[in-house]
């Protein structure tokens, strides 16, 4: 069964409990079974990670990248946090293996102070889903298996 990742950046792990009125009251955890059953029904095997180390994201992104070479993996559903605004290596990392990259966002990030509205990994995404809370985690991975999987028939 091909895998998808589901990658979280920093401060991710504390959904649920930072900023509730941007971010929700669904932690982590909760997120990460939410992923895990939409994969089900897409059938793919989800893998979840987070980290707040730039270094250990990009590890997981080369690794998936030569998953997908190897046929193993779909790709990656990607929410950075604020790396998203500051990372050329996180950029660089997903062009570097081609990994196809649905970049997520909890929060609609272009409605937030200016900081947030530029993305240094949108030029290397295969697409955006921004503003649909968590549920965008589900948005994304389904456009994923849209992208890559056209014959799925769980997606008709």
């Amino acid at each position: 069964m091909k895998k998808i990742l589901v990658l979280n950046g920093p401060n991710l792990n504390l959904l649920g409990q930072r900023e509730p009125t941007q971010y929700g009251s669904t932690s982590l955890a909760d997120v990460e079974a939410m992923c895990r059953a939409a994969g089900q029904r897409l059938g793919y095997e989800v893998e979840c990670f987070q980290s707040n180390w730039e270094g250990a994201l990009i590890d997981k992104i080369q690794e998936y990248g030569r998953l997908v070479k190897e046929g193993q993996a779909l790709g990656c559903v990607f929410n950075a946090g604020a790396y998203t605004h500051t990372s050329v290596a996180l950029h660089d990392a997903i062009k570097g293996v081609e990994l196809p990259v649905i970049e997520c966002h909890i929060s609609n990030v272009h409605a937030r102070e200016p900081f947030r509205h530029h993305s240094y990994l949108s030029p290397a995404a295969a697409g955006i889903v921004v503003g649909f809370g968590v549920t965008g985690y589900i948005i994304a991975m389904e456009g994923l298996a849209r992208l890559r999987d056209k014959d799925n028939p769980a997606l008709r």
